[in-house]
């Protein structure tokens, strides 16, 4: 997606490439400590180091053969994540903006059309709204999970409104039997904005499967990622699929080269990309264990002290794509642990309604995103987070914090 934004006071500091390639999708803040090894906010290395062999050897494969776009191991990949996913059909497409713009096409939404969407999500689920044509329309969220509600969304309803994307931010679901008969009972399809869900369910069901569609994105950073951009579409309707296969590759008839059936776009999946993600996808869950036994240690520590965690629904099973707190103070204890060499990130520091191609579409406030906004903080998490790098975390955040409330006071 876009690059990263180094904001620390002295520009771009050591680990600053590593967390481009973890997340491309917030600023962060890291320095060089006196003493001790930096603490990454993300660390993609090892990761790597587990599917280096596979990925190298079917590389190796992809070639040889001279088919870099499409092909066997783009259409086995489509199996694979439909069959995780528990849908009829995957569409593997260019990215995940592409998979929201082009499911929302396939689902006939374009001009006249609303689509509610959460504002405090990464940007590319409007960009899908807008591109398709149509007119985003902003609701707030639930104040405990951050996460879209049955009644924000009731708020948010107007006689134009054909649809909703819900985001399951951070790596939690919404509540998608609440917000699914909210939709039914409205008219609405339901895209699910699963960008940073892979592994992650809803009483026993994985994200995607609830929509009309789900889209993915496959950035490096996501819980499954890629080695550069991917995406997909899944559903279980079979002409929304093909209408998405058509479209990302310039709305070409199925089974013809020359013949276009729907206005189109260049979204399609490279050979490469599926290699990685083929030799990913079996180490999904596991890896997806391990960030909620992350999130349990960060729990345990911070518990009984100031710092507030985004809770957990009782019903979902959170993929931790990115574990975050609530703090006062928010860029003064950023700044606090980038001086102790812990690196952070903002999940999203300014809601989408007060981006200024946005402003425009919000006719509401929207109080409990504005005030989130200004105290989010998303701590290090992933797979191979050791304990002991938690720990000086939370104790080092704790401190930070306690220091802001004692100035405030």
């Amino acid at each position: 997606m876009e690059p990263p934004h180094p904001t620390s006071p002295a520009g771009p500091q050591p680990g600053d490439m590593a967390a481009a390639q973890a997340g491309g999708r917030s600023d962060r803040y890291v320095q060089k400590p006196a003493a001790g090894r930096p603490i990454p906010f993300a660390d993609l290395t090892m990761m790597t180091d587990e599917v280096r062999e596979e990925v190298e050897a079917t590389f190796r494969v992809v070639l040889d053969s001279g088919r870099f776009i499409g092909g066997d191991l783009v259409e086995r990949f489509e199996q694979e994540w439909s069959a995780y996913c528990r849908t009829a059909h995957a569409v593997a497409v260019g990215n995940g903006t592409d998979a929201l713009h082009l499911a929302l096409r396939a689902l006939g939404i374009g001009p006249g059309d609303e689509v509610v969407v959460p504002t405090n999500t990464f940007v590319a689920t409007v960009e899908g709204v807008v591109l398709a044509g149509a007119t985003p329309c902003f609701a707030d969220v639930g104040p405990d999970t951050l996460l879209l509600t049955p009644d924000t969304l009731a708020a948010a309803i107007t006689p134009r409104t054909r649809a909703v994307i819900v985001v399951h931010l951070y790596g939690q679901m919404a509540d998608m039997d609440a917000i699914g008969q909210m939709a039914a009972s409205s008219g609405l399809a339901v895209i699910e904005d699963a960008a940073q869900a892979h592994g992650a369910s809803w009483r026993g069901a994985p994200a995607g499967s609830f929509g009309h569609v789900g889209c993915f994105s496959f950035y490096p950073g996501k819980n499954l990622g890629a080695f550069g951009d991917a995406g997909a579409v899944v559903t279980d309707d079979t002409e929304i699929a093909r209408r998405v296969r058509s479209m990302r590759d310039h709305g070409r008839a199925g089974g013809s080269h020359h013949e276009h059936e729907f206005l189109g776009m260049n979204s399609r999946m490279d050979a490469l990309q599926a290699a990685v993600l083929l030799a990913k996808l079996p180490r999904l869950e596991s890896w997806a264990a391990a960030r909620r036994g992350v999130a349990a240690r960060y729990r345990s520590h911070l518990a009984r002290g100031p710092v507030r965690l985004v809770d957990e629904a009782a019903d979902a099973v959170h993929a931790y794509h990115l574990l975050v707190a609530q703090v006062p103070e928010r860029d003064r204890v950023r700044r606090d642990l980038a001086r102790a060499g812990i690196e952070t990130g903002l999940h999203y520091p300014v809601p989408c309604h007060r981006q200024a191609p946005y402003r425009s579409y919000a006719t509401v406030d929207l109080p409990v995103a504005e005030q989130a906004a200004g105290e989010i903080v998303s701590l290090p998490m992933f797979p191979h987070l050791a304990t002991e790098q938690v720990t000086r975390v939370c104790e080092r955040l704790l401190e930070c914090v306690e220091a802001a409330d004692s100035d405030v006071a």
